[in-house]
């Protein structure tokens, strides 16, 4: 690979993990683990992301595009019907978003994210 092309694969890159805020979690005992593959320093991100069962509430200060790779999931904005998330599907997030994140079955996704 070149620096100018990067392939979507976590091999080799540090794994992140975390969980959502303790207040924000609804149901389960939600963790992630994550592979930042791309971070240009002026707030575009892109990687690999993963999660276990749970719900909780999120809050998108930033644009995201995701791509579902495995499980399901349901996004859920609030006042808005749910959207199950299910591998092969695409979206994007605009900043403003609030709602409800529920992994259903354990979720992987691409994301590209700018602050």
């Amino acid at each position: 690979m070149t620096e100018h092309f990067i392939r979507f694969d976590k091999d080799g890159v540090p794994v992140e993990t975390g969980a959502p805020d303790k207040e924000k979690i609804r149901s389960g005992r939600p963790a992630y683990k994550m592979w930042n593959l791309e971070d240009d320093g002026n707030g575009l991100y892109a990687g690999i992301w993963e999660s276990t069962g749970g719900e909780w509430d999120v809050d998108y200060t930033e644009w995201e595009f995701f791509h579902i790779l495995e499980g399901v999931s349901v996004l859920t904005e609030d006042g808005q019907e749910p959207v199950k998330l299910t591998a092969g599907d695409s979206f994007i997030i605009r900043p403003g978003f609030k709602g409800r994140w529920r992994v259903v079955e354990p979720t992987k996704k691409h994301y590209v994210v700018k602050t």
